[in-house]
């Protein structure tokens, strides 16, 4: 069975919004590598409207500059959770809006390599709360980013969920990336 993998960057004080602001002078060589691995060993991505709206309009233009990277992003297929999107222009989307965890859960059961969803909101609740996300992938970045709207943090108010630490990763530049496995519920 396919695992979903989900990777979010997180500052020292919870923020994952706009991470173009805060991640660049982290994104080195050995980042890059990560990511690049990370990307590969997936064959499929998962998202919400949210991240779907964002990475559709700046993949497709963005080939060029990040080669075999971008050119992945954008033929591999993508699954779009969202009861609005209607007519994704993004290559390769097909749209979740009914029973969603059922969906998902035969996403998991297809052949192939495993489904990787970048960001943290509400999808990735939905799928801790049916147990479809087999690990979170944290890469916390040596900054405080200083946003205080509750939908840039990672914290979402009466949400709560246990991890076992998977895997630490730690790069040059200081960046941590704690891989998370959900606890057996008790």
């Amino acid at each position: 069975m396919r695992k979903i993998i989900n990777s979010t960057y997180v500052s020292l004080d919870g923020v994952i919004s706009n991470p173009q602001i805060w991640t660049g002078p982290y994104f080195q060589e050995e980042a890059a590598g990560f990511a690049n691995e990370q990307l590969f060993s997936c064959d499929a991505l998962i998202m919400g409207r949210r991240t779907y709206e964002g990475f559709a309009e700046a993949w497709p233009q963005m080939e060029e500059a990040t080669g075999d990277f971008g050119v992945r992003m954008n033929t591999m297929p993508k699954y779009a959770v969202s009861t609005t999107l209607k007519n994704p222009e993004w290559k390769n989307t097909t749209v979740i809006s009914e029973n969603v965890p059922e969906e998902i859960a035969r996403l998991k059961e297809q052949p192939g390599q495993d489904i990787l969803q970048y960001g943290f909101g509400p999808v990735t609740r939905l799928m801790i709360e049916h147990g479809l996300l087999d690990e979170l992938r944290l890469w916390i970045h040596p900054v405080l980013a200083g946003e205080n709207e509750p939908e840039g943090l990672l914290l979402a108010e009466g949400f709560k969920a246990s991890f076992e630490l998977a895997d630490t990763r730690i790069l040059k530049t200081g960046v941590i990336i704690a891989t998370y496995t959900p606890a057996p519920k008790e």
